[in-house]
């Protein structure tokens, strides 16, 4: 989907949202309430520029708005894969975004993560997978490692991988997979601003992904070993 169709199926035809190359960002009204849409577009790489610009927005909703909602909206083909950008610090632009999103939750704000196109690697883990709940729409593109890459990286043979992704979500891409494991919370189907409206009501107050992949039978054993870790701390 287009961002602009889904900004306008979610806010209405004068929704106030711009984009700036890539990036995206905008100070909305959503049923009465302010809320900051910071995301990207054109299956955006992002790269060092891109990565600041984001915190960059996150950080003045938190310096200006005080407890005011987030909506991240992601479309990333992953970081970008640049020389310029490895020397300029590529990993510390990117987590400087994850910890500005981080910020942002601890200091009250809901942040919702939506996949509505495309989500690969590092650039949806700095920002989806750290929101305090992240969702997708149906016809979404998420993955972390496509298999021939996982390969190389585990030296297990691509055909054993084909073979485990069938049975076991954490070694498959796909948009069910990752509502399976409690990466994505749910899909947004039908009515998508009953679906916002749904998803800042009952904003978890904890991470519930751990526990949420265990439920589905996504991720079994991830929620009892993090509890392991916590008793024994």
């Amino acid at each position: 989907m287009q961002w602009n169709s889904l900004v306008t199926q979610l806010f209405g035809p004068y929704h106030g949202m711009r984009a700036d190359g890539d990036f995206l960002r905008g100070e909305v009204m959503f049923e009465g309430e302010p809320l900051t849409v910071i995301g990207t577009t054109n299956h955006a790489p992002i790269g060092v520029r891109l990565a600041l610009a984001q915190a960059r927005a996150v950080l003045d909703t938190v310096a200006q708005h005080p407890g005011r909602p987030i909506l991240l909206l992601i479309d990333t083909q992953g970081q970008q894969l640049r020389r310029r950008d490895e020397l300029l610090g590529i990993n510390r632009a990117m987590a400087h975004l994850g910890a500005s999103i981080d910020l942002a939750r601890r200091r009250g704000h809901r942040v919702i993560g939506l996949v509505y196109d495309q989500a690969l690697s590092g650039g949806f883990i700095t920002s989806g997978l750290i929101a305090d709940a992240c969702y997708a729409l149906p016809d979404a593109e998420i993955r972390v490692m496509r298999i021939p890459a996982m390969a190389r990286v585990t030296k297990l043979p691509e055909e054993k991988l084909a073979a485990l992704s069938k049975s076991n979500p954490v070694f498959a891409p796909g948009v069910q997979n990752y509502v399976a494991m409690g990466g994505v919370r749910a899909l947004w189907r039908g009515d998508l601003q009953a679906c916002l409206r749904d998803a800042l009501a009952h904003t978890p107050t904890e991470d519930r992904r751990a526990r949420d992949g265990a439920e589905r039978g996504g991720r079994r054993l991830a929620a009892a070993v993090v509890q392991r870790v916590l008793d024994a701390a």
